[in-house]
């Protein structure tokens, strides 16, 4: 049952201050950060004395921040590529499936959503270490498919479970193999569910930095990794600059996950 906010009379107002509040918490430290990206000051000094754009200019100088930065985007696009196939098969096999052990079977699958991330990092790292492929990409991808997945399986999970399967029948009725059903008529009709799922997952990798900082190696390093160790070296404003775009695109991605839902109701 809904909640009629008119008729909550002055306890509405009080609302609206505690909702206020709480936003301004989660935002300040954001604002900060870009605030110090643009400030004059070597160190990450508030409030800035001056204004300038230098340690944007520093960052793109620096080769080893641009290939962090290239790193992370192979790495979440392969990342999300991976997780988006293999979510969309393995919703498919909890949602239409009916085998046993298939609630366990999806309990399982996000389990890396409820697990200490901390955990299983050192379990990643420890199995990994066996195989060598530590500090390498298809390790660094390996490690984040383990954390984008539960997302991916989420999203569209609940985009077939809102789906009407008598469509595919029909499709397969009018004489399409189920194959063809379920790219041009399931697919298309899920496409929002898809979307989400590459979104989140691509943001799983791209913001994911205690598992990367055990998979990390001198030659591989995402931007996350770059961030935390160069912060524990000095505190140069170059690392404001590098949060505050990685934050900015980051917020890109959700705000553009959201208008085009707003966009294409399901």
């Amino acid at each position: 049952m809904l909640l009629d906010f008119s008729r909550l009379g002055w306890l509405r107002w009080v609302l609206v201050v505690v909702s206020v509040l709480v936003g301004l918490f989660l935002l300040l430290p954001i604002l900060l950060i870009v605030a110090l990206s643009f400030g004059s000051s070597q160190w990450l000094q508030f409030p800035p004395p001056s204004w300038t754009l230098k340690w944007y200019r520093a960052l793109f100088a620096d080769p080893d921040w641009f290939a962090s930065l290239l790193a992370s985007l192979e790495i979440a696009v392969t990342v999300t590529v991976l997780s988006v196939v293999l979510g969309f098969l393995a919703s498919l096999a909890l949602t239409r499936g009916r085998f046993p052990g298939r609630e366990i079977l999806r309990a399982l699958f996000l389990t890396p959503m409820v697990m200490p991330v901390v955990v299983m990092a050192v379990a990643l790292y420890a199995f990994f270490l066996r195989l060598h492929l530590n500090g390498t990409f298809i390790g660094f991808v390996m490690a984040h498919l383990v954390v984008a997945l539960p997302f991916a399986i989420i999203s569209i999970s609940n985009a077939l479970e809102r789906f009407d399967v008598a469509i595919e029948n029909a499709a397969i009725l009018c004489g399409a193999t189920p194959l063809e059903a379920r790219l041009r008529v399931t697919v298309p009709a899920i496409r929002l569910g898809l979307f989400g799922a590459a979104i989140f997952s691509f943001l799983a990798s791209w913001d994911e930095v205690v598992i990367a900082i055990f998979m990390a190696s001198p030659d591989l390093q995402t931007l996350p990794v770059r961030i935390y160790t160069t912060l524990r070296q000095d505190l140069s404003p170059v690392i404001a600059a590098v949060s505050a775009l990685f934050v900015g695109f980051s917020a890109l991605l959700l705000l553009l996950a959201t208008l085009l839902r707003k966009d294409n109701p399901v």
